[in-house]
């Protein structure tokens, strides 16, 4: 059921239902009610009709009453308490004006004896009550739970969003240093490569300006990218690491966040052993509807840091996919498979 069509959050924030629902479940109620008198015989449409009324009208009563006492609503202090006072304050409000309805119609039609059965028409109020204030009561516990889960799936929204604009902040600080280091070295020995390490360094920091106000891109593109990280790894490292990619075009045209594949090479980096003559081996490959990054396991004694990495990518995919990252941690290997994004609709790029 849509609630929205039959219930509403005023500005003032007081809960309502649909006019149409309440004159139409009150009419209907009226008719329900007479069909009693309808199996009477010698009844005429005339009594049919006052009778029915009586407990039209005092459905709408019922409806408007309840609806007015109900308190203003609120998400963070809800307000449950249905069967207490209210529901007793209803019911005796409703006994008044059921023998003021009887009375009145008595007066206006006197041949038919509806004040002799007062206390039948006080039975029927209190059915009728007690059924619309229960359906109010559904309505009511209903908008709210919505409400309350449409404030959380916002402030959830907006936690991650805040989250993932840090951790795009936080995006390689530490690699410009180790770079420079890097460059300085190759300058002081008059490296002839150190020219092409300027031109990838200032294409990489060129292209992580320009994407910074992405949540994703073509995986193309990051791949792009990697390979002028990957050519200033090697620059560093030498035959200490060895990166190899390998995925096919459909692959290239899905999406992921920028930056996640550096990351994921500099957590490599960061846990691990890279020696000439043991290098890390990192393999960038499709699996079925998965990127997947492997590397062999070859860890250092102690380790710079546990988890920061793996957080910083979690939350990003927990910000833009309601897919999660797996990760397969055996005794020669460490493998995460990140779930292909085939669309970008809805995200920045």
């Amino acid at each position: 059921m849509h609630l929205s069509k039959y219930i509403e959050l005023k500005t003032n924030g007081v809960f309502h239902v649909s006019k149409k629902i309440v004159w139409f479940s009150s009419l209907f109620i009226g008719i329900l009610a007479s069909i009693p008198k309808i199996m009477q015989l010698h009844i005429t449409l005339v009594e049919l009709s006052v009778d029915a009324s009586i407990a039209f009208l005092y459905a709408l009563f019922v409806w408007y009453y309840n609806l007015h006492i109900l308190p203003a609503y609120s998400v963070q202090a809800p307000n449950t308490d249905f069967f207490g006072k209210r529901l007793l304050k209803s019911n005796l409000s409703g006994i008044v004006v059921m023998i003021l309805l009887v009375t009145l119609h008595q007066l206006l039609f006197p041949k038919y004896q509806f004040g002799s059965m007062m206390l039948m028409y006080q039975f029927r109020g209190v059915l009728i009550n007690l059924t619309i204030f229960m359906f109010i009561n559904f309505l009511y516990q209903s908008y709210n739970a919505q409400q309350i889960s449409l404030q959380y799936e916002r402030i959830k929204a907006d936690n991650l969003n805040a989250q993932y604009e840090l951790l795009k902040q936080q995006v390689n600080p530490h690699f410009l240093f180790n770079s420079l280091n890097t460059l300085q070295a190759m300058i002081d020995i008059q490296d002839k490569g150190a020219s092409e390490f300027v031109r990838n360094l200032s294409g990489f920091y060129r292209y992580s300006l320009e994407s910074r106000q992405d949540d994703l891109i073509l995986l193309k593109d990051e791949i792009n990218i990697l390979e002028s990280f990957i050519f200033l790894l090697r620059s560093r490292f030498e035959e200490g690491i060895d990166i190899r990619i390998s995925l096919d075009e459909q692959a290239g045209n899905t999406y992921i966040p920028p930056f996640t594949l550096q990351l994921l090479v500099e957590n490599c980096i960061k846990h691990n052993i890279l020696a000439l003559d043991s290098p890390l081996r990192i393999e960038i490959s499709r699996e079925g509807d998965f990127l997947v990054v492997r590397n062999n396991k070859q860890l250092k004694n102690n380790p710079a840091s546990v988890g920061i990495g793996l957080s910083n990518i979690k939350g990003r995919y927990g910000y833009i996919s309601n897919q999660e990252i797996r990760i397969d941690n055996t005794e020669h290997e460490f493998t995460i498979k990140l779930p292909l994004i085939y669309e970008s609709a809805g995200y920045r790029r």
